[in-house]
């Protein structure tokens, strides 16, 4: 039913079922973008965890390189004293041989005892420098063992995040692309919609 004379309204150009469908697939494109970029930033994200980890890891291996070398040292200064030493057990030795044959077949006297109980004294201290120096030795080589696993587990943090960058890129490349797919058929949209540029009336003749 008309009402009032009036002129029933013509859809606009840019709200056609063409427009529609391009304006919806536009947007999915823009959509499609934020997305790829989320997924670059979480693959950005992975690798710098991954590098975080690694620079840990390395610190930490540093410290029981330098921790091994100490101990190592430690079990070397203990094993440099054991000549000195025995250059006294042997000082005494010769002091006990020398008492010996003084007393020519007497009863041994205290001063020989003295002398056999400093010996066996500074043996047990040989055997005790030793047994540390061992034991040093095992706790260095414990700790260079335990560098050589942190290692391993470098190298694959190292893996990892070379990886990661390498999908974060791919997935940049790929939004960019797409950008510029978009932004291309926006401006060819805009081109198409755009309406005529107008002429300028002709002036008319000057009259006389």
């Amino acid at each position: 039913m008309a009402t009032g004379g009036g002129e029933t309204p013509q859809p606009l150009g840019g709200a056609t079922p063409l427009a529609a469908r391009k304006s919806r697939w536009i947007g999915q494109q823009y959509a499609d973008i934020t997305k790829l970029r989320e997924i670059a930033a979480r693959h950005d994200r992975a690798s710098a965890r991954a590098q975080q980890r690694v620079a840990r890891l390395n610190t930490r291996i540093e410290k029981l390189r330098h921790q091994a070398t100490v101990l190592r040292e430690k079990a070397q200064k203990n094993l440099a004293m054991i000549p000195e030493i025995e250059q006294q057990m042997k000082q005494h030795e010769r002091d006990i041989e020398a008492a010996t044959k003084k007393t020519g077949g007497a009863p041994i006297g205290s001063d020989v005892t003295n002398l056999h109980y400093r010996v066996r004294k500074l043996q047990q201290k040989v055997v005790d420098r030793q047994q540390k120096a061992r034991a040093l030795e095992l706790r260095a080589a414990t700790k260079t063992q335990k560098t050589a696993e942190l290692k391993v587990k470098v190298d694959r943090y190292v893996e990892t995040a070379r990886l990661e960058e390498q999908e974060a890129v791919a997935y940049r490349q790929r939004a960019d692309r797409l950008q510029l797919i978009s932004e291309r058929e926006v401006a060819d949209n805009l081109k198409a919609n755009a309406p005529p540029a107008r002429t300028p009336p002709d002036e008319p003749p000057p009259t006389l």
